[in-house]
C-alpha cells in the first residue's frame, strides 16, 4: 500500500522510462515488469506495485516501426549508393534484419511506455483514480513457463 507521501511525490519520468527500457518495474527498478516476452506482470515481484493498469496496446509497435524504419532506410540508402546489390540479396539482408530489430526493440519500448504511463499517473497508476480500485485480472498460464 502506498503511503500518502508516495501519492503526492512527483515521479521522475526519466527514471521510470529508463527502468522500463531495462524491462524492470517503473517504481523500484528491481522487479521484472514482464513475465513473458510481452506479458506484463500484474504486480511487481519486488515492491508489489500494480502494473496491470498499463494501456500500452498499439503504441509500442508504432514506436518500434518508426525507430526501425529510420535505422533501416538510412542503411539501405548507404548500401545502395556504395554497394549496389541484387534484389534477392537485398531481400535476404533487409527482411531478416527488419524482423530481428522489431523483435529486439518491442519489449524495451513497451516497458518504456509503461514507465511513462506510471510516471504520469495515467490509467490507474494514480492511487486516487477510480481505475486504481479495479481488481487485477486473473493471470492466464503462459506456454512454456
Amino acid at each position: 500500500m502506498a503511503s500518502s507521501s508516495d501519492e503526492t511525490t512527483p515521479r521522475k519520468i526519466s527514471a521510470a522510462v529508463g527502468r522500463g527500457l531495462r524491462l524492470r518495474c517503473p517504481k523500484c527498478g528491481e522487479g521484472k515488469a514482464f513475465r513473458a516476452f510481452l506479458k506484463v506482470n500484474n504486480h511487481c515481484p519486488a515492491c508489489g506495485e500494480a502494473l496491470y493498469h498499463h494501456r500500452a496496446d498499439d503504441a509500442p509497435p508504432y514506436v518500434v516501426i518508426t525507430i526501425v524504419g529510420h535505422i533501416l532506410v538510412g542503411l539501405v540508402l548507404v548500401i545502395e549508393k556504395n554497394y549496389p546489390l541484387d534484389l534477392y540479396l537485398q531481400a535476404a539482408i533487409w527482411l531478416p534484419l527488419t524482423a530481428a530489430l522489431c523483435l529486439l526493440l518491442l519489449p524495451p519500448v513497451k516497458g518504456a511506455l509503461i514507465g511513462l504511463q506510471w510516471a504520469l499517473k495515467m490509467h490507474g497508476f494514480d492511487p486516487n483514480s477510480p481505475e486504481a480500485l479495479e481488481p487485477a485480472p486473473e493471470l492466464k498460464p503462459v506456454a512454456g513457463t
